[in-house]
């Protein structure tokens, strides 16, 4: 990889830029007309505007993006998270012009990417999943039904989501209608896929990542957990490893399902490495 566009905003792709610095790499910054004077264009060695201010006219905006990368001769193409970090269409693309694209490929993200696909993709792996749809909701009187059987509270979740966006509590039967119109319109906005599915609302869970590392000769690990319960709008505040709320025992019944699920998919992070051991 010699330079790289950076297809997100903001502190995510000043993190990326100072990465590519360390590496000695060359780095293309994306801006909306809004983001004219953000940091992250002038951090980059180069910058280009893609659209104007709403993010379906720029940072969504994938034949905007792929031109941009043509024009400046970038080879490769950072999603950071958010945005087109989990469209499978846009790997897709990528894959297609010939443009590296940093993350998984456009198989695996079609498959976990779109949540209420890898949620059935987990139930075929054995891995333990919240109540809730069978894939995607079909309509508002597929929601009612689903809510029925399951039972309030719920929560109404993008399909494509991520960031926090597209998530909505709902507590009662009255409530539904409203906040499914409203989590239909603000998926279309953010990911340009307004598809949603149903989850069992959990009072006061506890939100455990687990982090897994896996090479392209089938080789996976998991790198331990993060605790991501401290939220605000369902956006993590703090993120702290080891976790204090599970013990040894369950930290590794967590980290065997986690690489369970990515076998399940295929998933891949390292590129031109092994893993030597398990």
């Amino acid at each position: 990889m010699n330079k790289i566009l950076i297809a997100n905003r903001g502190e995510i792709a000043v993190r990326i830029i100072r990465a590519c610095k360390e590496m000695n790499i060359k780095t293309v910054a994306v801006y909306s007309e809004a983001d004219k004077d953000a940091l992250h264009t002038r951090l980059a060695d180069e910058a280009i505007c893609i659209g104007p201010a709403p993010s379906n006219k720029s940072y969504l905006n994938i034949k905007n993006i792929i031109e941009a990368a043509y024009i400046t001769g970038a080879d490769s193409i950072h999603p950071g998270f958010g945005f087109l970090s989990e469209n499978a269409e846009f790997a897709k693309i990528c894959e297609e012009s010939n443009i590296k694209f940093i993350g998984p490929s456009s198989k695996v993200i079609n498959l976990l990417g779109n949540k209420s696909n890898s949620k059935e993709l987990m139930k075929e792996a054995g891995v333990p999943v919240i109540p809730g749809s069978e894939g995607s909701v079909k309509g508002l009187k597929d929601a009612y039904s689903i809510a029925e059987k399951i039972g309030y509270p719920i929560m109404l979740k993008a399909a494509a989501g991520g960031g926090g966006k597209g998530i909505r509590i709902v507590n009662n039967s009255y409530e539904l209608e409203t906040n499914y119109n409203i989590v239909k319109q603000e998926a279309k906005n953010s990911f340009n896929d307004d598809e949603i599915y149903i989850e069992k609302f959990i009072k006061n869970p506890r939100h455990i990542e687990i982090q897994i590392l896996a090479d392209e000769h089938g080789n996976i690990v998991h790198l331990g957990e993060r605790d991501c319960t401290i939220q605000r709008n369902h956006q993590k505040i703090i993120e702290e490893t080891p976790s204090t709320a599970i013990d040894d025992k369950l930290r590794n019944k967590m980290g065997k399902a986690a690489i369970k699920a990515a076998e399940k998919a295929g998933y891949t992070s390292l590129r031109n490495s092994r893993i030597f051991s398990r």
